[in-house]
């Protein structure tokens, strides 16, 4: 039987292939998402994707997870650097944690140095592109055996 993930993406990321495509690709979330079932199929897993812009929004989603999915990959966005909320909800619902950035946060803004979401994740991927979210879900179907 299938393994449930969530896959959430925080702000902006619905703007993927428009905004400031020399950091963050030319690929869209729709994209992003095909990318994501595809490899669920692969391995085993089953996507339920979104986004939002709004950090409640993200919490609710999060602590909906409880009960529904196996594990949360999630792309926080700016949330990542600002955001106590998510991190409590992530760490309140207990289950396996992915965190996946298309940049190299690390070779940014000073700001974006520190990610509240790494200190529940169980893995960080970053500066992969696209790519870095089929990594954290072959990551994600490991876990979960």
């Amino acid at each position: 039987m299938a393994k449930n993930v969530l896959v959430l993406n925080g702000p902006n990321l619905n703007m993927l292939g428009k905004r400031e495509p020399a950091i963050y690709g030319a690929q869209t979330l729709a994209d992003v998402e095909a990318l994501c079932r595809a490899a669920g199929t692969v391995f085993g897993l089953s996507i339920d994707f979104r986004q939002s812009n709004y950090e409640g929004e993200l919490v609710t989603w999060i602590q909906e997870a409880l009960g529904t999915a196996d594990g949360i990959l999630i792309n926080p966005g700016a949330y990542s650097h600002t955001s106590v909320a998510i991190y409590d909800a992530l760490k309140a619902v207990a289950l396996p944690v992915a965190e996946v950035h298309i940049s190299n946060i690390h070779q940014r803004e000073a700001f974006r140095h520190h990610s509240y979401v790494s200190a529940v994740a169980f893995g960080v991927i970053c500066g992969f592109g696209t790519l870095g979210y089929r990594l954290a879900l072959e990551a994600m179907a490991e876990k979960l055996k």
